[in-house]
């Protein structure tokens, strides 16, 4: 590992997490491991699934929330606290605060998911939609508590909550004691730092690599520069981790404790998505399911046993239909082709008759003889269906082309 500057904040300790995994024993759930033979296969070796999307509030989010919350004078009870959050960090803050008994005011994105936007305010929170991102939320936050003394329980700045997340890792070494990779999604880097502090001392053998969106990494950037360097833009379905620059609490953490950063694509997000819906049966939010994303994407990076922690379940449903269907085309499940057939009576049925011979479900059919560009006596199919892969997508497509039709254009 690098040196690290003398400047850069004190770590956390092993001994601090297990002292704030004994306090969070009454309110937190230990959530259970799951085994994915999908993943063990691509990596040649187990592969656990660390289920932090069974969560209470349906992410890691509550056991640093509650005890950064729990250790709050008296006096700074009575000025209640004000967070930030797309979403999981809203909703861990309004439990504990409903279970301490604390007034609390979170500040989320005005296009925050509409469930988590719900559920926040069903814990008995405070909800004000402000700005585009979780930074625009911040700054709103960080005012309100300059203006009303409320105590601002930041969403990975600060290292009660670095404790709190850090039981996470606890609870891995126990549940896997052979463990050789963990693998964590990071975003303002709260939960990977504190797993990191966990298992190195107690495991330095382990493996840690944490998984950014490509398209909302400032993970990298910043460890090239060797300090916290803001993003100017972000993008990405995965806004539990869309995060535009990181603490430097959370740099001083990652930079000497975590080994690697690998980044995912959006294509990668939606094909993880789906395999936990499918094969594990688990409803697992994008930025939970970068882990294994990063798995299915590079297998051979993640010497086994691995414990990928599926940090949050909470997803819009709308947005799970859409990643669904994104993740079933980005596998190659979803097939559009457009080709060109006789004008004849029965051309058409017989064409889509061929394709479900081969094994295609038919999903959408356009029919049109109006274009400009056809000869005369011909028109033009656009269809999309269901496939079984990429494998019988280029089957289908061969089929097709020995049997005489013409292909224009597949997707």
């Amino acid at each position: 590992m690098t040196e690290l500057p003398p400047d850069l904040p004190v770590l956390v300790t092993a001994d601090e997490i297990a002292a704030a995994a004994r306090l969070l024993e009454p309110v937190v759930r230990r959530t259970p491991m799951e085994s994915s033979r999908p993943l063990a296969e691509l990596v040649g070796g187990p592969v656990f699934l660390k289920c932090e999307n069974l969560q209470r509030t349906g992410s890691f989010k509550i056991r640093g929330a509650y005890t950064r919350m729990a250790r709050l004078s008296a006096q700074e009870r009575r000025a209640g606290v004000v967070a930030a959050s797309a979403g999981n960090h809203a909703q861990g803050v309004a439990l504990a605060a409903q279970l301490l008994d604390l007034p609390a005011v979170v500040f989320m994105p005005e296009g925050a998911s509409i469930a988590k936007i719900a559920a926040t305010r069903a814990y008995g929170a405070t909800v004000e939609l402000t700005g585009a991102t979780l930074d625009d939320a911040l700054v709103a936050a960080r005012a309100h508590a300059d203006r009303t003394g409320a105590v601002l329980a930041h969403p990975f700045d600060h290292p009660d909550l670095l404790r709190g997340q850090g039981t996470v890792g606890l609870e891995i070494l126990e549940q896997v004691p052979e463990v050789a990779t963990i693998v964590v999604a990071a975003g303002g880097g709260g939960l990977i730092s504190g797993v990191a502090a966990a298992v190195r001392t107690l495991r330095p053998d382990v493996t840690i690599v944490a998984v950014q969106a490509e398209r909302a990494a400032a993970w990298p950037g910043s460890l090239q520069a060797g300090r916290p360097v803001r993003l100017t833009e972000m993008a990405t379905m995965a806004d539990g981790i869309a995060v535009g620059e990181p603490s430097a609490l959370t740099f001083g953490h990652v930079r000497q404790l975590v080994d690697e950063v690998v980044t995912v694509g959006e294509d990668d997000l939606s094909r993880a998505m789906l395999l936990c819906l499918e094969r594990a049966k688990l409803v697992v939010e994008p930025s939970g399911a970068a882990p294994v994303a990063a798995i299915m994407t590079a297998p051979h990076r993640f010497p086994p046993p691995v414990v990928a922690v599926l940090s949050g379940g909470n997803v819009d449903p709308l947005l799970l239909l859409h990643t669904i269907q994104h993740g079933l085309a980005a596998a190659g499940r979803f097939l559009s082709l457009r080709l060109r057939i006789s004008d004849r009576p029965g051309s058409l049925a017989a064409l889509l008759d061929a394709i479900g011979r081969w094994g295609g479900n038919i999903l959408d059919v356009e029919h049109s003889r109006v274009l400009t560009s056809l000869p005369v006596g011909q028109v033009e199919v656009s269809l999309r269906m269901e496939t079984r892969g990429a494998e019988h997508c280029a089957l289908i497509g061969d089929r097709l082309r020995e049997a005489g039709y013409r292909v224009l254009e597949t997707d």
